[in-house]
């Protein structure tokens, strides 16, 4: 059984889509159990209307719900264990629930997420990975968000924890994993960068497989299971994807509908737009992970819709059913177990150095 506490007042829609997107994943999942938070007044309503999710939940009413637009300190400040995303999150350190899912004001998920669950051990900095539809499948990027610029240590903790959600939410023996880089060429990029893939070169990890730089054009691609970058950068790389998503299919559709001919071509290779409808999809691949927590938070799109925040639900599903926490802390510990002893080396060079 896998126990789910969710924000029901979180996102653009509230109840009005937590609840039926619980339904869609209770119906595909009959082992999730859900533990509800909200505002009284308008979850117990929507819930009566789905009795199953009902049956496979428990409410706990709140007293306030953060709004989309309330900055992080001010929802730490006000909703500090009374507002629903914090109670979401705190059943989580409690052991009431396995993972935690909210479409809410990601800013103020993150505050809280980090200030009631504290990062893993030798993590400096979370990260937000999202899951990438590929030519190749689906990949998963981090960080699109969470935080502004890395170092090189930090860039290797984000290629441990991705490939630890690739091996959760793939199956995958040992993902492959690339640094996104403005060349594939070793002397190209920022200092970090040329660091971070000197490490990940140097110290074997029986977890991934390093591939190298990655470009930008690799991600649609699928050229590796995990791609790491800061979060400024995939943020953009993020946005950017989905602009272009949108673009190509408003141009697609004036296209289809220009002229007669277009039209009766359109019906006749419409089953084939509408795998590619089914494939860019991003209701199928809504569902940010927060990585180098201790405890597994999913970050819902705050517009999308119930079968979108079903999508959330089913990845916090595979990450607490595929052990991501454990498959995690087993790679950090290994990767930085081996650390300390280059760091020991030059450390001593650099002294013998000084006294010569």
């Amino acid at each position: 059984m896998i126990r789910i506490s969710i924000d029901a007042m979180g996102g653009d829609f509230g109840p009005e889509v937590v609840i039926p997107g619980a339904a869609m994943a209770l119906e595909r999942h009959p082992d999730i159990r859900f533990v509800i938070y909200g505002l009284a007044d308008r979850v117990e309503p929507v819930l009566a209307r789905y009795p199953k999710v009902q049956a496979a939940s428990t409410f706990h009413a709140c007293e306030i719900a953060i709004r989309m637009d309330d900055k992080p300190s001010q929802a730490l400040r006000n909703g500090r264990g009374k507002s629903s995303m914090w109670q979401a999150i705190e059943a989580v350190r409690d052991g009431e629930a396995d993972v935690c899912v909210s479409a809410g004001n990601t800013g103020a998920l993150m505050a809280m997420s980090k200030f009631c669950l504290r990062m893993m051990a030798d993590v400096e900095r979370p990260a937000i990975a999202g899951i990438w539809p590929t030519l190749r499948g689906e990949s998963i990027v981090l960080d699109v968000g969470a935080t502004i610029g890395a170092n090189a240590q930090q860039l290797v903790d984000y290629a441990v924890m991705g490939a630890g959600m690739a091996r959760a939410l793939f199956e995958i023996r040992r993902p492959t994993v690339g640094l996104l880089n403005v060349g594939v060429e070793e002397v190209k990029g920022l200092d970090e960068i040329r660091e971070a893939g000197q490490m990940l070169r140097e110290i074997p990890l029986g977890g991934l497989e390093y591939s190298g730089f990655v470009e930008g054009n690799d991600i649609g691609k699928g050229t590796v299971d995990v791609v790491v970058t800061e979060g400024f950068s995939g943020n953009i790389a993020l946005k950017a994807a989905e602009g272009t998503a949108r673009q190509m299919a408003e141009l697609l559709r004036a296209a289809m509908s220009r002229t007669l001919m277009a039209k009766i071509g359109y019906l006749f290779a419409k089953g084939a737009f509408d795998r590619v409808r089914e494939k860019m999809d991003p209701r199928k691949v809504n569902g940010g992970v927060f990585l180098g927590l201790n405890g597994v938070v999913i970050k819902s799109h705050g517009g999308a819709d119930a079968e979108g925040f079903a999508a959330a639900l089913e990845v916090g599903y595979d990450m607490v059913r595929n052990e991501l926490l454990k498959k995690i802390s087993a790679d950090l510990s290994q990767f930085h177990e081996s650390r300390p002893v280059a760091a020991t080396v030059e450390s001593d060079d650099a002294g013998a150095e000084e006294q010569q």
